[in-house]
């Protein structure tokens, strides 16, 4: 009984690590993509989702091509995103993705989009180059498939 309740501890014990870890790597992230983010927009242009990255309980990144991302922010509450596997972007409009009419869709939710904000990826690759998220990208559309 006594090593039950420990591996259990242990298991809480590493559960709570693994989230502060997560939530700091979310807020570095959050902070590189708000730098290079430019004024609120009220859709974008999208035939699949290329690529996403939530990078905070209620933001995420979606990548609508190689070259196009958008930091996006949902209503609250948006419960559990930063957790999700898998997610989509509703398209009321044919091949757009607008503040207006759309939702982030993960885990039976769906999440009211409230913002949209272009990133400048040209901009962020130039003064990171060592984190290319082109590469990125590439690498992950590639074991996808």
């Amino acid at each position: 009984m006594r090593a039950l309740f420990l591996s259990i501890l242990l298991t809480l014990g590493l559960v709570a690590v693994a989230h502060a870890d997560t939530r700091e790597y979310e807020k570095q992230e959050l902070m590189r993509y708000q730098k290079y983010a430019g004024a609120p927009v009220n859709e974008f242009s999208m035939v699949d989702l290329f690529r996403w990255q939530v990078v905070g309980p209620e933001k995420l990144v979606a990548w609508s091509t190689i070259r196009d991302a958008y930091l996006v922010t949902v209503d609250k509450p948006c419960i559990r995103l930063e957790w999700t596997n898998a997610l989509s972007l509703t398209q009321a409009q044919k091949w757009k993705v607008s503040k207006s009419f759309d939702f982030v869709e993960f885990d039976k939710q769906r999440c009211k989009i409230m913002e949209i904000r272009p990133i400048d990826l040209a901009a962020l690759r130039k003064d990171n180059p060592q984190k290319d998220d082109a590469k990125g990208a590439l690498q992950e559309s590639a074991t996808k498939h």
